[in-house]
């Protein structure tokens, strides 16, 4: 038997491309919508407001396509508290949990709209104490409150657009040399805003920036004070401290570009020496890492997490090679007050970083590979803007545009 709901929506639903999204789930699920009321802002800053009543086949249907419109923002009609079932066993949730998106949302409880803490993508929402907090499904213990289904559960997707169009030349092929100045330009103005208002940078970077010769450049980046975190693998340390040594990277010498002999052994005589010292940390104190984006961030004060793979050589004494521990250190560093992300050649460190933030922080994906830039987007970062180019050239062209701001003091 057909089942039917009233919901609403409020935002900016045209401009945005939230309508449509919101029409074409609606017919993707085979169902029919009666639009009762529809307002439309009348400038850039009024939002629209829609109401409509759907129909679907039966009430699991219905269900399910509900729950789907919760993530564009779409509420039923007529307030309703969130529907809370207790955890049977630790790490399992009930069946009709919901699984969160990136965008801010809260939940109805006992009549009050409660924000949702620690927003991120595909986790659970826990209520404790009153308070909804996101929680991944290995952290769930038995007996606490989950939130299920889709009442009383409020989404508001973040709404970029106008920002995103500055950038729209860009998105889909490998921008002329004109066009990255102007990229370049734009993100170096949001960088000096962030810095303003007092929020921090995390760069996630692969080796990819010392390979293309970026290492100088991402330096001058945190001897200014434009970066205040970042978030790597083993290699980026690892081939950085090579550089650094003994000026290869994969046994290349970057001014030459060529091979130098037995440089194969050059990353490896690396990590030997860190061992030696202890850590990166204790090889700077002990003057034996005298450059570089480690010695940077150890000098200035910058906070840095490597995370490990079952490809990694050595690995460093700082790397973590506890998975799980890893991601919580990435997560408990991007919610320390971080309002931008750089992600620079790193498609699983990106692609991770990106399941960790919610939509409101900003996020700019350089990468000479098109598909690193959309797979982000993909995969529910909606808000991130590509740029493809050559990291070691973007590097360069940022730190021309942000050389002449003023450090800040050192943290060593």
């Amino acid at each position: 038997m057909a089942a039917s709901d009233t919901i609403e929506a409020e935002g900016h639903l045209i401009d945005s491309g939230h309508l449509s999204a919101i029409f074409d789930k609606i017919i993707e699920h085979r169902a029919q919508y009666e639009i009762q009321q529809f307002d439309i802002g009348r400038t850039n800053d009024d939002a629209s407001r829609i109401r409509m009543r759907i129909t679907a086949a039966d009430e699991q249907a219905l269900d399910d396509l509900l729950q789907q419109l919760t993530t564009w923002g779409c509420l039923p009609v007529g307030e309703r508290d969130a529907q809370l079932k207790p955890a049977e066993k630790d790490r399992c949730v009930p069946d009709d949990f919901y699984s969160t998106t990136n965008h801010r949302t809260h939940v109805r409880i006992d009549g009050r709209w409660v924000e949702v803490e620690r927003q991120r993508m595909d986790a659970v929402i826990v209520v404790t104490g009153g308070r909804p907090v996101c929680r991944k499904l290995r952290d769930v213990q038995a007996g606490e409150a989950v939130v299920c289904g889709h009442e009383g559960i409020r989404v508001t997707p973040e709404f970029r657009e106008r920002d995103r169009l500055g950038f729209a030349f860009m998105s889909n092929d490998v921008s002329s040399e004109r066009r990255v100045e102007g990229s370049v330009a734009r993100i170096a103005e949001m960088m000096r805003e962030v810095r303003k208002a007092g929020g921090r940078i995390a760069v996630v970077a692969g080796p990819v920036v010392v390979h293309t010769g970026g290492v100088e450049h991402f330096s001058t980046l945190i001897r200014k004070g434009f970066v205040q975190t970042v978030l790597a693998g083993n290699a980026l340390a690892v081939h950085d401290i090579e550089y650094a040594l003994v000026g290869t990277s994969l046994g290349i010498d970057l001014v030459a570009g060529a091979p130098v002999e037995q440089g194969h052994r050059n990353h490896m005589a690396a990590i030997n020496t860190i061992n030696r010292a202890g850590s990166i940390r204790a090889a700077v104190e002990q003057g034996v890492l005298k450059s570089g984006v480690m010695y940077e961030c150890v000098t200035h004060g910058v906070e840095y997490v490597l995370a490990g793979s079952i490809r990694d050589d050595g690995p460093l004494p700082d790397t973590i090679m506890d998975l799980i521990q890893a991601q919580e250190r990435y997560a408990q560093a991007l919610s320390n007050n971080v309002h931008m992300v750089l992600m620079l050649s790193s498609m699983l460190h990106s692609i991770g970083v990106g399941n960790m933030l919610p939509s409101w922080v900003r996020v700019v994906c350089v990468d000479i590979n098109p598909a690193v830039v959309t797979k982000l987007a993909d995969r529910g970062s909606s808000q991130t803007i590509g740029i493809v180019t050559d990291v070691g050239l973007f590097l360069h062209r940022l730190a021309q545009r942000l050389k002449s701001e003023k450090a800040p003091a050192s943290g060593f």
